[in-house]
């Protein structure tokens, strides 16, 4: 299975193959070995030394809430279709403005870049830190900063817009 998947630090491509008892993922190009147990509908998951408890709350707009170790990470799941579309170039789903947003409430602790900046694809722009753990939102595309409206210690909401991207 292949998707790519729409989180609110950016655009990520993965891809699962079975491969006997244990699942491969391939995430943005890398590839990880992943053992994957299935326990009262939630999915405990052995990758490397690391261990995750994963669950997912369905929503009726096709987005999915994704509760990584109890921390919830909104994700939408893209159509197939439309990634093939996108690569044959009728469709661009990497132009015109893009809003990154904090993916929880949570403390701004660094803000990475500048209002006017020019920044290239995955480079960090602003780290949020919620839960007592550090999240660094990256660039999901390589732009130009319009607006940061941001700044360190403010506490935000989810899916506050952070940056935006041009």
């Amino acid at each position: 299975m292949t998707c790519d998947l729409e989180t609110p630090g950016g655009r990520r491509a993965i891809e699962f193959r079975r491969r006997g008892s244990v699942w491969e993922m391939t995430l943005d190009g890398r590839i990880l070995s992943v053992d994957v147990t299935a326990i009262a509908g939630r999915w405990s998951l052995l990758i490397g030394s690391r261990s995750y408890e994963v669950a997912v709350e369905r929503r009726s707009n096709g987005e999915r809430i994704v509760y990584v170790n109890g921390v919830a990470v909104p994700i939408s799941i893209m159509d197939p279709r439309e990634r093939l579309v996108r690569r044959r170039g009728t469709v661009s789903a990497e132009t015109g403005p893009r809003s990154i947003v904090s993916p929880m409430p949570g403390r701004i602790v660094k803000v990475l870049v500048r209002e006017g900046e020019v920044v290239a694809a995955q480079q960090g722009l602003v780290v949020v830190e919620a839960m007592k753990m550090e999240n660094e939102l990256r660039a999901p595309r390589a732009g130009q900063v319009s607006a940061v409206k941001v700044v360190e210690g403010m506490s935000v909401e989810a899916k506050t817009v952070l940056v935006t991207l041009a």
